[in-house]
């Protein structure tokens, strides 16, 4: 990846955790450590990776993303608002009755979403379907899946592993986004998921571990999931640190599903460069 490129995903990624942050505090409530953790994958595929059309968001020929990890929704709203798929006043409807932008992500609702996600441990086996159905159509597209550490405590995350292997799915590229904690606690104190990428090699799967924050790692690993030969499916283990980007929620556990107060947003906004956008409106 160029330097050009990459700071230009650089500032992307900035620009989403300003609307992030806002859009929750707007919201007053909602997932904000596990959105802003997440920003760099998403950003990378909505903007450098993915085949899409944001003006015929059912376009067959795209690729598909699962966020299995659904909580994480205002940060895959940004990218959707952001490369056009949604108007950019929406996202301050987040999680309103009348608004179309719910708290987990519902395909029938929101332009762009390609799975209905937010039950923790069911998104990989969209995706696996998902995969299998593109395959079976002679289609080239590509399914790209986000799971979260706490998440692939479920068991159902580990049949669609089995699956996935079985069926031969090349055309399934997942993240894990190890951000090493869960509502409840650290994940290795709940129920420890480690060595993650020793699990998911013996499952019979293409294991890579990155800097989840690394644009040109996440740039690598995908280069190298493509090249490789063979039809395992793939995984990219993205270490990451919960509430990415400002420095009073990184790794706090408090702000796993608690939204900034306007004192904490105009903090952030100083530390991001950004902007308080909801002064003065209800």
């Amino acid at each position: 990846m160029d330097p050009k490129e990459q700071s230009r995903l650089v500032e992307l990624a900035r620009e989403s955790r300003i609307l992030i942050l806002n859009m929750l505090t707007k919201a007053g409530s909602g997932h904000t450590g596990g959105s802003l953790s997440v920003v760099e994958i998403l950003a990378y595929l909505y903007f450098h990776k993915m085949r899409l059309r944001p003006s015929e968001p059912s376009w067959p020929d795209r690729d598909r993303l699962v966020l299995s990890k659904g909580h994480a929704a205002p940060a895959l709203y940004t990218m959707l608002a952001m490369r056009g798929f949604i108007p950019k006043d929406v996202l301050f409807r987040l999680r309103r009755v009348d608004g179309s932008l719910q708290g987990h992500p519902d395909m029938l609702r929101t332009p762009g979403v390609d799975a209905s996600t937010g039950s923790l441990g069911q998104g990989l086996s969209i995706a696996c379907g998902m995969a299998l159905g593109l395959r079976l159509s002679s289609s080239d597209s590509k399914v790209y899946a986000i799971l979260g550490d706490g998440e692939i405590q479920e068991g159902q995350i580990w049949e669609a592993a089995m699956s996935a292997a079985h069926y031969k799915l090349k055309n399934l590229v997942a993240f894990i986004d190890a951000n090493q904690l869960q509502i409840d606690g650290r994940v290795q104190d709940v129920m420890n998921v480690e060595p993650i990428a020793a699990k998911w090699e013996s499952f019979g799967w293409n294991v890579q571990e990155i800097d989840g924050h690394d644009f040109a790692q996440i740039d690598e690993a995908i280069a190298a999931a493509e090249a490789r030969d063979g039809d395992k499916p793939n995984m990219i283990v993205a270490r990451t640190t919960k509430g990415k980007g400002v420095s009073f929620i990184e790794g706090k556990v408090g702000f796993h599903g608690v939204t900034p107060n306007m004192d904490e947003l105009r903090a952030a906004m100083k530390e991001l460069g950004g902007s308080v956008l909801l002064e003065g409106k209800s």
